[in-house]
């Protein structure tokens, strides 16, 4: 019955980020890009919103409705909420049909444990998927962005998301070195959160601090000083305030998770074979991932490595294209299944 249902269904490649989650669907391309959340019903835990109109509602909803993130630090933190929520992806890809049974491919963190491998099969199995595939991220960024990676020589990526950056040193189809550190985008929201709660008694949401990132964060000086009005409550007097900060203090907040990334990125060179380490002083780092377009991301890299720092032209969807490439091309969805160890779940 399932290879019946087969027929009725395209093939999904998903990115199930801790932010965002892309679907690309064979021949079409990527066909979804919604933020990886839920808002439901506290009692009856019913579904009132998912993705685009769930976001919204983050730090905005009455008692009786909660806005849940099922994804923390590249994993699945809520199996319940995060199976629902990739149900009414597939549902929505497919049309609301329900008689699909997609085969389905999954980009997941490098240093992804056993049991966090299962619980994104299981979440995918039940939410419809005929078969499950399971690609580590950096193996899909770096195919995305069009690095010959099943040649024997090395290639480097630094795959900055929304919970988590994967590091890999890549070579003949397969991980020479991996890192990953739950230090990404999430954790620079909540840096520049805490920062501004400390110095100014101000407490922001993650709406406001998301788009104080955007809009004057930078991992190196600004040519011209940038400032910007920041709302929030102040935590003396409970009444809303506004303050202006500065690119510099954003900078100084954003200090300890960039650190945290460039050590991880020192470490991994360290780590890198000799001869490998003489292909990426030539090619350079491939820098990808939502969190990578932090202004003065690439500048910073560059000069804590001294190695050429190259930045994809999307660095939001080179792990789905990567994912969709691989979905495919079977025969490459093989050789960097048998390299990197994730197999089919049944």
């Amino acid at each position: 019955m399932g290879e019946v249902l087969g027929w009725f269904s395209n093939d999904l490649a998903i990115d199930l980020g801790t932010a965002t989650t892309l679907i690309y669907v064979s021949g079409k391309g990527i066909v979804l890009n919604e933020p990886s959340v839920v808002a439901v019903e506290r009692k009856t835990e019913k579904i009132r919103a998912v993705g685009i109109e769930a976001k919204k509602m983050l730090g905005r909803t009455p008692a009786n409705i909660t806005a849940i993130r099922p994804m923390k630090e590249g994993v699945i933190a809520d199996f319940e909420m995060a199976e629902k929520m990739l149900k009414y992806f597939i549902d929505k890809v497919h049309n609301r049909s329900t008689f699909v049974r997609p085969r389905i491919v999954i980009g997941v963190p490098s240093r992804i444990t056993q049991v966090e491998q299962r619980a994104v099969r299981d979440s995918a199995e039940l939410a419809g998927a005929r078969e499950v595939y399971l690609i580590e991220e950096p193996v899909a960024a770096a195919i995305g962005a069009g690095l010959p990676i099943t040649e024997p020589s090395g290639n480097m990526v630094v795959d900055v998301g929304g919970g988590t950056t994967d590091i890999a040193v890549m070579s003949l189809g397969g991980i020479v070195y991996s890192e990953s550190v739950k230090v990404a985008g999430d954790r620079m929201d909540d840096a520049i959160m805490n920062y501004i709660k400390k110095k100014y008694n101000l407490l922001i949401g993650e709406h406001m601090a998301e788009r104080v990132k955007m809009e004057i964060g930078s991992a190196y000086p600004f040519e011209e000083k940038k400032t910007m009005m920041i709302k929030g409550r102040d935590l003396i007097s409970g009444i809303p305030r506004t303050i202006v900060a500065d690119d510099a203090e954003i900078r100084e907040a954003l200090q300890e998770p960039i650190g945290t990334i460039v050590n991880a990125i020192k470490v991994a060179l360290e780590n890198t074979p000799p001869e490998l380490a003489g292909d990426i002083i030539d090619r350079g780092i491939v820098l990808t991932g939502g969190g990578s377009m932090l202004k003065g991301m690439d500048t910073r890299f560059r000069e804590e490595t001294n190695l050429p720092i190259i930045t994809v032209d999307d660095p939001l969807t080179s792990v789905v294209l990567g994912v969709g490439k691989i979905l495919e091309q079977l025969d490459l969805l093989r050789k960097v299944s048998a390299t990197s160890q994730w197999g089919r779940s049944r």
